[in-house]
């Protein structure tokens, strides 16, 4: 299975939690700042998962 998958829904999860951390800051509501910037960590792990499925699949290639 290729890592794109991941990497598509990380960095969703990250443009998902970079909007709810600004608006949060924005509106200062901290419960929202504190929700994206989970989305954001999740997205970063879910593509770097991603990455590393990619990498894998290179090498089982050879």
């Amino acid at each position: 299975m290729s890592g794109l998958s991941d990497k598509a829904k990380g960095a969703v999860n990250k443009t998902k939690g970079e909007a709810k951390d600004q608006f949060g800051n924005a509106t200062d509501n901290h419960k929202l700042q504190a929700e994206g910037k989970v989305d954001k960590l999740k997205g970063e792990v879910q593509q770097k998962v991603g990455e590393l499925k990619d990498r894998f699949d290179r090498k089982d290639e050879r």
